[in-house]
């Protein structure tokens, strides 16, 4: 309690005061720590640190810790590392993204979404490797905050994260099959596909006790989901399938015991990571992948969060809080974290409504480790194979994946497919990457086929400007759209009819909302080729953004309105006395 009143008398204290703008915070106090304590100070100027409150945020805390308790050790075991990494990684990243997030009720640690790429640099770098590419990963993250670069992320493209993230599912369902079936030796082949075709040919033989065991946890995980929603499903069939294996000693079965020597009684101390030149070289890239990774998953986690709550996150500050987290999470034996959307959803549902339940959240899992860490010793992996195998079912969204498949355009299915089979055939950097860059043609595509050069008759501009009359000898042509280097093609296309009588050209602006430097670089082409043939081009009706960008071009000059005026009729009369002295 003395943390909370010190907190509320910190945090209601007028030299912490700022006002912000949803999604881009703007200090206007000279105290700026106040930036990056905005979780905790929406729910301060919320009431939400009252006595009755705090009491509220307890057991969902608590329910919480539980939930993330099975999901931290399994996510820990399939990424390649030892089950105490994940609860390690629970208890500071949950600590520090409540503590600096821009969401009051998030809940952060490790998720799906990072497997394969984890589990990758862990085998390439070991687990050395993995939290130093942790490291870096928050710091890009941390970065992308102050860049404000939040709302950006969430224009990822839907079938980009749907193809990912079934990719994802996949991967992490075949992965499993090892400690589900009891297999003894792992799964042959580079990628998820040759590990199909191989387990198939060779038919390995499972272990019937193992085998007993994940189907036992995963019906009863199942059965308690749909049946009892309120108890965590993930929780019993880990009790229930200790209990069994406890009972009858299994010789063949794989438990933490046996495959990881126990969970340690301790927590960790501060170490920080390892790093050269050469080893930061080569976990960039990597590095960066987990940050965007990251930076999707907790903003999608957040607007979930909004969606129950009612509320609003601030993403820049959410990039800043995941950042700060994993930043941390390495110098204390843990690794990359996200916000997760089952946790959080979880917290939401349990009367969770502050920054305490998760703190609260990682108080339970660390009174595990001190106090029951010997009793984790007998847990199958089997049980955690189910727990992931649910998971996995539930990362990859089946219908929203059909979905896009039978409604989304021609194109939006390619980037689908494509993401979905890259991730699973290739590598998840080269699936994001390529996913969103085909994205982004396509869009750009589109986008160039919205924008209309049009040459427009004198007669439609009369009508439209009784008082203009437009000179035989001067022609008019109006650009409608975002005229960038997607619609140049077009625009020299338009313009290359011009007849040779014609002595100037107006060319009108008014529905050209920006315009870009590949564009910009045509039209000085075009207007000098222009007046090198004679024609004296004449632009008009910019809004003050292309106006701007024009006159940095130097392709106007206003304090002498050459190459441009603000009306029609006045670029009709300049177009008309520029006409006549060249002729």
């Amino acid at each position: 309690m003395f943390f909370v009143r010190f907190l509320k008398k910190q945090l209601v204290n007028p030299t912490f005061q700022s006002t912000y703008i949803l999604d881009n915070a703007r200090i206007t106090s000279e105290n700026r720590v106040v930036l990056n304590m905005i979780a905790l100070q929406e729910a301060a100027k919320n009431n939400l640190f009252s006595r009755k409150n705090v009491l509220a945020n307890i057991v969902p805390g608590i329910i919480v810790g539980i939930v993330a308790l099975p999901l931290a050790m399994a996510f820990a075991i399939a990424s390649g590392v030892s089950p105490e990494k994940g609860l390690y990684t629970a208890i500071v990243a949950g600590f520090f993204v409540s503590v600096f997030g821009g969401t009051r009720v998030q809940i952060a640690g490790p998720t799906g979404a990072f497997v394969i790429l984890l589990s990758r640099i862990v085998r390439e770098h070991g687990f050395e490797g993995l939290q130093l590419a942790t490291f870096l990963a928050g710091i890009f993250l941390v970065l992308m905050g102050l860049l404000k670069l939040g709302s950006m992320i969430k224009y990822i493209p839907e079938p980009v994260i749907v193809g990912f993230t079934s990719g994802i599912a996949l991967t992490i369902f075949v992965g499993q099959w090892k400690d589900f079936f009891g297999f003894s030796e792992p799964l042959s082949g580079a990628n998820v596909c040759e590990k199909i075709i191989n387990t198939l040919r060779t038919l390995p033989t499972p272990d019937g006790s193992t085998t007993m065991l994940a189907v036992l946890s995963l019906g009863i995980i199942l059965f308690v989901n749909k049946r009892l929603k309120p108890i965590p499903g993930f929780l019993v069939a880990l009790v229930v399938a200790t209990m069994v294996q406890s009972l009858f000693k299994f010789q063949t079965v794989a438990t933490i015991g046996s495959a990881f020597g126990g969970i340690p009684q301790t927590l960790p101390s501060f170490r920080f990571p390892t790093c050269s030149w050469n080893l930061v070289a080569e976990l960039i890239g990597p590095a960066f992948t987990i940050a965007l990774l990251g930076a999707i998953e907790s903003l999608l986690s957040a607007a979930v969060a909004d969606s129950m709550t009612g509320t609003y996150h601030r993403s820049n500050q959410e990039l800043i809080g995941q950042g700060i987290a994993n930043i941390f999470a390495p110098m204390f034996g843990g690794f990359a974290a996200t916000g997760a959307i089952a946790r959080t959803a979880t917290n939401i549902k349990s009367g969770g409504n502050c920054p305490l339940a998760g703190i609260v959240h990682c108080v339970t899992l660390v009174l595990f480790i001190l106090l029951l860490a010997p009793l984790a010793s007998a847990i199958p992996i089997a049980a955690l194979s189910a727990v992931l195998f649910v998971v996995s079912y539930n990362m990859c969204d089946g219908k929203r994946f059909l979905r896009l498949l039978t409604t989304a355009p021609n194109s939006d299915r390619f980037v689908l497919l494509m993401t979905f089979l890259l991730t699973i055939l290739v590598d998840l950097v080269v699936a994001v990457n390529i996913g969103v860059v085909f994205s982004t043609l396509f869009f750009m595509r589109r986008m160039a086929k919205t924008v209309q050069i049009e040459h427009d008759m004198p007669e439609m501009l009369q009508h439209e400007h009784p008082g203009v009359k437009i000179p035989k000898n001067v022609s008019v042509y109006s650009i409608e759209g975002p005229f960038f280097f997607g619609a140049i093609t077009a625009f020299q296309s338009a313009l290359s009819a011009v007849h040779s009588d014609v002595k100037a050209i107006i060319i009108r602006l008014r529905h050209v909302p920006f315009i870009d430097v590949t564009a910009m670089d045509s039209l000085r082409t075009f207007t000098g080729e222009s007046e090198r043939n004679g024609v004296h081009v004449v632009f008009c009706e910019a809004n003050a953004l292309v106006q701007a960008r024009l006159s940095r071009a130097h392709l106007t000059d206003f304090s002498r309105n050459e190459h441009f005026e603000r009306s029609l009729e006045d670029a009709v009369a300049v177009a008309e006395q520029k006409a006549a002295l060249t002729v």
